[in-house]
């Protein structure tokens, strides 16, 4: 009883610590996010920095400036052919709709013209109750439309005065990465100096685990959102949907948010291609292809990151349920954390 009690009151006080770092963690991430971010870079250089060092024989300041300015110029790179890509095509897109709508503005008022002959023989009554639901769908629809440009505008206004707190972090991310690389080669010997011996191995297994579960976790969400970009990919270039790529790269983004997921994007463009385009057969086949995608994506979600962490999928599934209904993304991360920490927990007690 007394052994049972104990163990009870350990795991309450890692519920409590964990709660503490994780609250902490997240609050403060703004002030710290270009240190994040330079220790994750950092970490992924080790190894290229370590080979470059043997390779030429070369002291670890010359070998990480190499690698740091190499790792940065190849992310530039994507980022600006991804981001090229993505805007051409978000232009055309644009064209083609106000294209769509000239062409189509004729067709559109023969229609309005028809529906308004035919509204004016209906009975009053039916006249009257319309014009009241419909009075009132203007109202609510003018609210939602002064409420979404009034969140544009806000959000576009945000961006702006946000540039100078972007580019700070991309310069003390791109400073703090090339200092990480370059110290990171001996922060092992330095943390374990530090450590008495008799807590070494726990101390540094935790270490290890932490830093594994932490790479694991991050490859295998990009491994998902990857499936989920190719599937999308294929499917819209298969129906010879327009702007495969921008509107693949938007299902990838929006995979990560709970709930809707791609749907946001695969619903409405079902919805365009039955009433714009009147291609019933590939509005069908995208609505199954959604309903495919999305099963495929609730599948292997909990085997991957089960698998990738060494945790038991029932675990990944119940992790990811609550977190989804505590708190949306961040209860998910929260609840599949502390899943992962409990096990490297339970090993060391």
């Amino acid at each position: 009883m007394e052994d049972l009690l104990n163990k009870i009151d350990k795991i309450v006080i890692f519920f409590i610590i964990y709660t503490i770092v994780f609250l902490t963690f997240f609050s403060t991430i703004n002030y710290t996010l270009p240190f994040v971010l330079a220790l994750l870079f950092a970490l992924i250089l080790k190894k290229p920095t370590k080979y470059i060092m043997r390779t030429f024989k070369i002291r670890s300041s010359i070998a990480s400036l190499i690698t740091t300015i190499t790792f940065f110029t190849i992310l530039v790179l994507i980022l600006s052919f991804g981001i090229g890509m993505f805007t051409s095509e978000a232009i055309q897109l644009g064209k083609n709709i106000q294209l769509y709508i000239s062409k189509n503005s004729s067709n559109v008022y023969d229609s309005f013209e028809e529906l308004q002959k035919y509204y004016k023989n209906l009975d009053p009554n039916i006249i009257n109750a319309v014009d009241k639901n419909f009075s009132s769908l203007v109202t609510k629809l003018s609210n939602i439309t002064v409420f979404i440009t009034g969140k544009i505008v806000s959000t576009l206004l945000g961006f702006l005065a946000s540039i100078p707190y972007i580019i700070m972090v991309i310069l003390f991310t791109l400073l703090a990465t090339y200092f990480f690389t370059k110290d990171i080669v001996d922060v092992k010997d330095k943390f374990l100096n530090i450590i008495p011996e008799n807590k070494t191995d726990k101390i540094f297994y935790i270490y290890l685990e932490t830093k594994k579960m932490l790479v694991n976790y991050i490859m295998s969400y990009m491994l998902i959102i990857g499936i989920t970009f190719l599937e999308t990919i294929i499917v819209f270039l298969f129906f010879k949907v327009k702007y495969a790529i921008v509107l693949s790269v938007l299902c990838a983004f929006v995979d990560i948010l709970p709930i809707l997921g791609i749907g946001t994007i695969y619903i409405p463009l079902a919805i365009i291609y039955i009433f714009l385009f009147k291609n019933y057969i590939t509005a069908f086949g995208i609505i199954i292809s959604y309903i495919l995608v999305s099963i495929i994506r609730q599948i292997i979600e909990p085997k991957i990151v089960s698998s990738s962490l060494g945790i038991n999928p029932v675990a990944v599934l119940a992790a990811l349920f609550i977190g989804l209904k505590l708190n949306g993304i961040s209860g998910i991360i929260f609840c599949i954390f502390l899943v992962v920490f409990y096990n490297i927990f339970k090993k060391l007690i």
